[in-house]
């Protein structure tokens, strides 16, 4: 058998040997949790989580996949188009999305969830408006405002050398979707439609016009810091429906879809029809996660203006929620 190996105390009294002991405990305790959390996970394959082009979703995305490695899962990020995403979902490359908002992507989803690959998760919690946006200084340049008729005979204003003589509106990303080319020519507006090329480009040109009270009509969201920041107002359009953006003859213009403003409404999950089967717990954990619009906001404003990266955003929700989140994984 061999003599049994004595444990050197370290130095000091009785109590430091039993602080001594109390850590090699809490470390035993610590590792038996770990190993436990893996052990009841269903598999051990990576549960692959989207992200976009836009802060929000990035850390969004980041917040649940730790979450979910708290649980014991395993979990991969994978960069993906906003709707081209939904092709990876329904053969189940990607696994989960966790933003699809009623303002642009309903149509993209429904079709989707009809093919019984993909499921809706529940939604987030957050309440999306995604709609043109100006600062309140061009209302002393265009009187009527926020009526989008007011916007169209004010057109002028909001030209830029490269437009000229129609308005600019600085849309997002194509990728993002949302109809303002088709919004622009069924509704007849003196406008050209410019695309950012980012997130990030966006809201610098609204930065720079901001600060020298330069015409601008833009992309504008909500949850976000921006509508918080500046001073500002959503352009108002004919009220949306199903109808004006299925039915041509539905609306002001009637040989045209899409001749009305944006949906509003919640912030969707969406994920592979296989997931629930495949990993059960965490699809629990998916469905029970959700954020606040204020939440979102500040997690939005810490990245973007005050320089915190990605993942020390979501590192610090999760230590300052605690609470909120442990009774997901339960």
């Amino acid at each position: 058998m061999g003599r049994e190996k004595k444990i050197k105390t370290p130095k000091g009294s009785q109590e430091g040997f039993m602080k001594y002991s109390m850590t090699i405990a809490a470390g035993l305790m610590s590792a038996l949790m770990v190993t436990g959390a893996q052990a009841e996970v269903e598999s051990t394959d990576p549960i692959k989580i989207t992200t976009h082009d836009w802060t929000g979703q990035v850390v969004n995305s980041t917040i649940l996949g730790e979450i979910l490695k708290k649980a014991g899962y395993n979990v991969e990020y994978v960069q993906a188009d906003y709707i081209a995403q939904f092709a990876g979902l329904q053969t189940g490359d990607l696994h989960v999305a966790t933003e699809i908002w009623e303002t642009t992507g309903r149509e993209a989803m429904d079709e989707a969830l009809a093919t019984g690959n993909v499921v809706n998760m529940g939604e987030t919690g957050m309440q999306a408006i995604e709609e043109w946006w100006y600062p309140a200084y061009m209302e002393e340049k265009c009187p009527g405002l926020p009526d989008w008729k007011a916007l169209n005979d004010c057109a002028a204003e909001f030209a830029t050398p490269e437009t000229a003589p129609l308005g600019r509106y600085l849309g997002g990303p194509v990728t993002w979707g949302g109809f303002d080319d088709e919004r622009v020519e069924a509704l007849g507006m003196d406008f050209e439609v410019v695309h950012a090329g980012t997130d990030a480009a966006l809201f610098a040109e609204l930065e720079s016009a901001y600060q020298r009270k330069a015409p601008i009509v833009l992309w504008l969201y909500e949850p976000h810091w921006a509508p918080a920041k500046f001073e500002g107002k959503f352009i108002e359009f004919p009220p949306y429906s199903a109808e004006c953006y299925n039915d041509p003859s539905v609306g002001i213009n009637p040989d045209a879809a899409y001749d009305c403003g944006k949906p509003t409404g919640p912030i969707w999950k969406v994920a592979w029809a296989g997931l629930e089967e495949k990993w059960k717990g965490a699809a629990e954990i998916i469905k029970n996660y959700k954020l606040t619009n204020e939440q979102m906001g500040d997690l939005v404003s810490k990245i973007d203006l005050e320089g915190v990266s990605t993942e020390e955003a979501a590192q610090n929700w999760i230590k300052e929620n605690e609470s909120t989140w442990s009774a997901w994984i339960k």
